[in-house]
């Protein structure tokens, strides 16, 4: 394979609120880019990455967003993307080039890649090699295997300690990292009672299908009361928190004394910060809670021991690995790389499908 030309799909206006989806505008939030490629180029221990698929998180937003101020900057996780430079994201692909001791040509690996055909990988940034003779499908190393699957393991057994017997809320319920956090809390660590949120009753009903005890509909004029009543008199445990803002003011006051909040996202606000504010902050208070905001990199040291607990937790039939996935194959558009931004924007959108969106490029 020869690869003089890689294309790119490149940040032109950082965001200050709404993205602008549609190229070639003035105030377009993305542009078309490319780059002329050389395999001399590659330096040791580098490696180059076909792109075959893209994971889409809500984590991106922020990415985009203007940067912070210098005094705060060095506190995000990940830096800001400047203008002009290609979008970043979690994927998985091909290794076409090699200058590596680690990786050769022809591995699957999954990566820190970029909206673009092809990606210049360092090392460091290549998290596993994806073992094919497994034979599992590859979109299950970014959904029931990947960071996402991670996150809600790490989130309830190391932030949440939820033990057997518990009662665990959830939102987010049919989401990427909700939906395995749902199957992990009931199955692995035998809660009592599981307690999905979702934003509809379809949704819902396939939350359930997982092993949630209740789920609960956000958009429901009565759902303060029915969250309530999921719950039961004793009040809940933990809470794994993907959304922020009001559905977050509702379950903190059904939190038992010394609850524990996973604050693991906040989705409400990517577009608009303010609807995330916190405004039942005396619940905290009243209920002694511990809210603990977590990271999955924090982890890194015991991902071996949650990839075999997820892996068992898939072979034993726990997690329903092949359900939670929702592709958006591009691969046939006239300009797939085009139509990446449209495909992660469905996670801000009531098109999402249940579980993990993930993008076909190839």
């Amino acid at each position: 394979m020869s690869v003089t030309t890689i294309n790119q799909i490149l940040l032109k206006n950082p965001v200050s609120k709404d993205i602008v989806y549609e190229f070639g505008k003035e105030d377009s939030t993305f542009e078309h880019g490319s780059v002329k490629f050389d395999e001399s180029s590659l330096k040791e221990g580098q490696v180059l990455i076909k792109t075959i698929l893209l994971s889409n998180d809500p984590t991106q937003r922020g990415w985009l967003s203007k940067e912070t101020p210098e005094k705060v900057s060095h506190r995000t996780y990940a830096p800001a993307i400047k203008a002009g430079e290609v979008v970043r994201s979690l994927g998985l692909g091909e290794v076409v080039y090699s200058k590596s001791e680690k990786y050769v040509v022809g591995d699957k690996v999954s990566a820190m890649i970029t909206w673009a055909d092809y990606t210049v990988v360092p090392e460091a940034q290549v998290f596993s090699k994806i073992d094919e003779s497994k034979g599992l499908p590859l979109t299950m190393y970014l959904s029931a295997l990947g960071m996402t699957a991670l996150t809600a393991y790490f989130g309830l057994t190391e932030v949440g300690k939820v033990t057997e017997g518990q009662t665990v809320v959830i939102s987010a319920a049919s989401g990427a990292t909700g939906s395995v956090a749902v199957q992990i809390a009931k199955h692995i660590l035998k809660a009592k009672n599981v307690v999905g949120i979702s934003g509809s009753d379809s949704k819902g009903k396939w939350v359930k299908s997982l092993g949630a005890d209740h789920v609960v509909n956000y958009n429901s004029p009565t759902f303060a009361k029915d969250l309530a009543t999921a719950i039961g008199p004793d009040f809940a445990d933990a809470y794994f928190d993907n959304v922020g803002g009001e559905v977050l003011d509702t379950v903190l006051p059904l939190l038992k004394d010394h609850g524990r909040v996973m604050a693991c996202g906040a989705i409400s606000g990517y577009n608009d910060p303010s609807l995330a504010a916190v405004k039942n902050w005396f619940a905290i208070i009243t209920q002694k809670l511990t809210v603990q905001g977590f990271l999955v990199m924090e982890f890194s040291a015991k991902v071996p021991q949650a990839i075999g607990a997820l892996v068992q937790g898939i072979q034993t039939g726990k997690i329903k690995a092949g359900e939670g996935l929702d592709l958006v194959d591009v691969s046939k558009d006239e300009n797939p790389l085009e139509s990446v931004p449209k495909a992660w924007s469905r996670l801000f959108s009531k098109d999402k499908g249940p579980g993990k969106l993930v993008t076909k490029l190839v």
